[in-house]
């Protein structure tokens, strides 16, 4: 039943990142750490990577590689703090921290207000994208909101390379580290078709969806998933 819901909420969320360039991890972290919560963070920093290798070679004519490069270095030099502070919560607190991340992320996300992003902000999201990510998989919303007012095919280019950046790295400190195991991994493979499904349906209509309902979506489902992560705690 566990791996069903987990393959459910993996779909639809793969459809939701494909289509609008975010909210897999806002997704599918509250879920896992209601169902799974051991599973955090390997599960869904293993599981993005299809998803956001695709969409990144789907819409490459699009890469805002300026602003990609200044965010993946000051993610990648962040990821050892997010490692220190999945090391500073305790197993039984990591689906409550994940629960506040969320919630926290999508209010910023809905309140921040249009602005045109520099490399203070390229590099100010890297930073918190690498803390958040690493420990709770949850690393969107900063990306979010640099790209937000950008043409929707660059926000998906941009995020989906950044995050496949990011991804590998986190992966490769938490296993060299031993925060990270092969058993997580195999509950991946296992969800790949629903990957599969979510990503192809996202090619079907990405270009017709109307992105902004579809961010209001993501943020409002955020929202009420991570209340209820954090209330059933």
């Amino acid at each position: 039943m566990t791996l069903s819901l987990l393959a459910c909420a993996v779909a639809l969320a793969a459809f939701v990142q494909g289509s609008s360039g975010l909210g897999f991890a806002l997704i599918v972290a509250p879920v896992t750490g209601m169902l799974a919560p051991e599973l955090l963070p390997v599960f869904v920093l293993a599981a993005m990577i299809p998803l956001n290798a695709y969409v990144a070679w789907r819409e490459r004519s699009a890469l805002d590689l300026r602003g990609a490069s200044w965010i993946s270095a000051a993610r990648l030099a962040a990821t050892p703090g997010g490692l220190a502070l999945l090391w500073l919560i305790p197993e039984r607190g990591l689906g409550l921290f994940v629960g506040v991340a969320t919630v926290l992320a999508a209010v910023v996300s809905l309140a921040a207000p249009a602005f045109t992003p520099g490399r203070a902000a390229y590099l100010g999201a890297g930073v918190v994208t690498g803390l958040t990510e690493t420990a709770t998989g949850v690393g969107g919303p900063p990306l979010a909101l640099v790209y937000q007012h950008r043409p929707p095919s660059e926000l998906r280019a941009t995020v989906a390379a950044c995050f496949l950046v990011g991804e590998v790295a986190s992966l490769a400190l938490l296993f060299g580290t031993g925060m990270g195991s092969t058993a997580d991994l195999g509950t991946v493979v296992a969800v790949l078709p629903a990957i599969a499904l979510g990503a192809w349906l996202s090619r079907l209509v990405h270009h017709r969806l109307d992105a902004r309902r579809m961010r209001l979506f993501v943020l409002v489902f955020a929202l009420v998933s991570g209340a209820a992560l954090i209330l059933g705690m």
